[in-house]
């Protein structure tokens, strides 16, 4: 059941965090000729002569790419943020990134200063970086574990639509012209305001205010709230249990959830579904979509529209997933989706390579590219920001949301940097390489993964530790604890000095 509040947390946190990360993701290519326009005339009126190509292509190249940077910086921010401030309000502060970007964009061209337009990127990439951190860990923790899936999609989707709407305003009729580029910039702000009136009214995480606050009482208004209902004992026992294992534990770093060997299948689950997400390709298939829907013979007039049905099939495809995941599952939307792609990869480059054989053979690689974009939003484009949350317990998610974060911005840099030179070496069998990747994404997540849906963040730890070989030091302390009840008579000592020796050791 989706209550009032919970769906109001939902799609206000979604709106002002994701959103904004889809909608900055796509905004940038509409105004692309406008822009660089821009930064000629600023350069002329400075130095008193037109830029040079080569310094024009850096300082675009610049403005697109530091948006990554500023991701990275915006997900090591996270753990400071989400400490003291908690997830609701880190959501709030992070709208100040937003606004102050969005003021930095939109008034570069009036004064004339062009940085003003890169700082305002890098900002709005740090915004990015917290959002894409925080919001997945605040969904996952307000929701009951029956549509955990289904409200950790909310994420997913709103990337989608933000990206769909950047694409509709980059239309020539609308703002995607040469007068009016700076506000597709200024529009930024709207979301940002909506979040910041709308999410005061509603509960922190009552797993932050168990876990982090010890306010029991806090946490019982947070559940009653959110779960639309006033017997909330049943979710509070869940909660409880784990917080009788971790009352003693704090926070763990990152250097220390990557050294625990209880979670180091955990840790390169989620560092493998991240990195696959950035390195799947996707990205490529956008470099490619204007010039595949030139040879099957769009009029060049007409590509920027046609290019709103993929926007329109990856927002479709987001919302399908979110959808069937509490019904088919985590694991089977990831690794079937990895392996569409890996299909569709391969009959693209094969109907790339004869496009000039027949005339039907263009229309079939519109359909590849809208497959592709289908495959990739109906799973993997939403599920490693939901097993982030879910495989680790809430000590860890911190540290486990920076890792996640920091691999998904170093790839998404990695992509923007070597794609142009793979794609000049290997041109149309490039997506051979982003094959490759998806299989053996999809080979690692069929053999490793278990399934999540429905289960406590115990009962996920438990079906990691046989491949593990340990166990964490709660399970071993809670295993003596029961050997002693049944009458193998273990020292009560030796069965909790497991739990005390971990935390003396810093080490969780």
């Amino acid at each position: 059941d989706w209550s009032c509040s919970l769906l109001a947390a939902s799609l206000a946190g979604a709106f002002g965090s994701s959103f904004l990360y889809g909608y900055n993701l796509s905004v940038v290519n509409a105004p692309t000729p406008y822009i660089k326009a821009f930064y000629n005339e600023s350069w002329e009126r400075r130095h008193g002569h037109p830029i040079d190509p080569d310094t024009l292509t850096l300082l675009w190249s610049v403005t697109v790419s530091i948006f990554a940077i500023g991701g990275l910086v915006g997900t090591l921010m996270v753990k400071m943020f989400g400490r003291i401030l908690g997830r609701k309000n880190t959501l709030l502060v992070n709208n100040g990134f937003a606004i102050s970007a969005a003021l930095l964009m939109a008034c570069s061209l009036r004064a004339g200063i062009f940085e003003m337009l890169i700082v305002g990127r890098f900002i709005m990439g740090v915004d990015g970086g917290i959002a894409l951190s925080v919001l997945p860990m605040y969904l996952n923790e307000i929701s009951p574990k029956e549509i955990r899936g289904s409200l950790g999609q909310v994420t997913a989707i709103f990337i989608c639509v933000g990206v769909f709407m950047g694409q509709v305003l980059g239309l020539p009729e609308l703002l995607g012209k040469e007068s009016t580029w700076p506000y597709l910039f200024g529009v930024i702000v709207v979301p940002a305001f909506v979040q910041l009136l709308s999410l005061p009214f509603l509960p922190e995480s009552p797993h932050y205010l168990l876990f982090e606050k010890h306010n029991e009482a806090g946490a019982v208004k947070a559940f009653q709230k959110f779960l639309g209902k006033t017997d909330v004992s049943r979710v509070m026992e869940e909660v409880l249990a784990e917080s009788r294992v971790q009352r003693n534990i704090r926070l763990v770093s990152v250097l220390e959830l990557l050294r625990a060997p209880f979670v180091r299948y955990q840790v390169i689950t989620v560092v493998i579904t991240m990195a696959c997400y950035q390195l799947c390709g996707l990205n490529a298939i956008w470099f490619y979509t204007n010039s595949i829907f030139g040879e099957a013979g769009i009029p060049p007039g007409n590509i920027p529209y046609i290019t709103l049905s993929t926007g329109g099939v990856e927002t479709l495809a987001a919302v399908f997933s979110g959808l069937v995941i509490e019904r088919l599952g985590r694991r089977p939307l990831l690794i079937g989706g990895f392996g569409l792609m890996t299909l569709f990869f391969g009959i693209l480059t094969i109907t790339l390579t004869l496009q000039d054989h027949a005339p039907w053979v263009p229309y079939l690689s519109i359909v590849c590219v809208l497959a592709i974009i289908a495959s990739f939003c109906s799973g993997p484009g939403g599920i490693p920001f939901i097993l982030t949350g879910e495989l680790l317990q809430q000590s860890q998610r911190p540290a486990a949301f920076i890792i996640a974060g920091t691999i998904n911005w170093l790839s998404n840099f990695v992509v923007g940097l070597l794609f142009p030179f793979i794609q000049k070496s290997l041109d149309t069998y490039c997506f051979l390489v982003f094959a490759a990747v998806c299989f053996a994404g999809a080979v690692y997540l069929y053999f490793v993964l278990p399934e999540t849906k429905n289960r406590t963040h115990a009962e996920i730890s438990q079906a990691f530790a046989k491949r593990n070989k340990a166990y964490p030091p709660e399970e071993k302390a809670d295993s003596a604890v029961a050997d002693d009840e049944t009458g193998n008579r273990k020292p009560k000592p030796d069965s909790s000095s497991t739990l005390d020796n971990y935390v003396k050791n810093r080490v969780v």
